[in-house]
């Protein structure tokens, strides 16, 4: 408890810092870019695009009573943020290490900044997400005002995630390269662009205990099939979402202060 206390105070402390490293990043990404901010909302369309194209005409892959479309999106956005924050968050405190050389401030500034940044280019991915729901006649309904609860417990595994990562990339470069591979396997492990019933029976219990499979399914639940998710599935999400957000806190603090010996 008075970690988190210590990490609150904290963020409270530098938030000015933190929104600095966020507004950095927005102007370095997109930097000379023609479309800009464009970009995000253009990303996972094109990405969903050729998925769409290889899944369902190649491979013939369809999700009964559902909108192929909405269904590979809806997952592809979740597992897009996944996957982007993690990468960041995993060499912010290496890519930093000269400023960390010079002045003082709370080194789990830099994996949280950019989780928030990736946060809201994820905000910004939901217009694409809204637009493909009404233009396929989906539809919304009030269970997506329970949405939030699923970001807010995807946000708080991947900034856990985030401090173990680049706790791990101080101590071992060769993390970089490892977690390409795992970030692959991750993809075909989450059921982004197939559904669960092609899984075998006893193979399921392995993708359930995939963290994401429960995010992807609250997210689902309420989108595709108009119904409350379950209540093991807001147990399952809130369980990953607290258990790795404290494993990352209590890593990453047990060894920051060993990083300028490595960094």
């Amino acid at each position: 408890m008075k970690m988190i206390n210590n990490l609150l105070y904290s963020f409270k402390k530098y938030k000015f810092l933190l929104s600095q490293l966020v507004s950095r990043d927005f102007k370095v990404k997109y930097k000379r870019s023609v479309l800009g901010v464009l970009w995000s909302l253009l990303y996972p369309v094109l990405t969903m695009a050729v998925m769409a194209l290889v899944f369902s005409h190649m491979f013939k892959t369809n999700v009964p009573g559902v909108n192929y479309l909405v269904y590979l999106m809806s997952g592809l956005v979740i597992f897009n943020y996944f996957s982007e924050a993690s990468n960041l968050a995993m060499s912010s405190v290496v890519a930093n290490f000269s400023l960390i050389n010079k002045v003082y401030m709370p080194k789990y500034i830099f994996p949280l900044s950019k989780c928030l940044f990736i946060g809201i280019n994820f905000l910004l991915t939901l217009i694409p997400l809204y637009v493909l729901i009404l233009l396929t006649g989906t539809g919304v309904n009030i269970y997506h005002l329970l949405l939030p609860y699923m970001f807010a417990c995807l946000f708080l595994f991947t900034v856990g995630m985030g401090f173990i990562l680049s706790t791990i990339s101080v101590f071992m470069r060769d993390m970089f390269y490892i977690y390409g591979v795992v970030i692959t396997l991750w993809t075909y492990m989450t059921p982004i662009m197939y559904d669960m019933s092609f899984i075998p029976s006893n193979l399921l219990i392995i993708f359930k205990l995939n963290p994401l499979y429960w995010f992807v399914k609250f997210a689902r639940d309420i989108i595709l099939y108009d119904v409350v998710p379950g209540l093991n599935v807001w147990i399952y999400c809130a369980v990953f979402a607290v258990v790795f957000f404290l494993i990352g806190i209590f890593v990453f603090k047990k060894n920051q202060d060993k990083f300028i010996y490595y960094v």
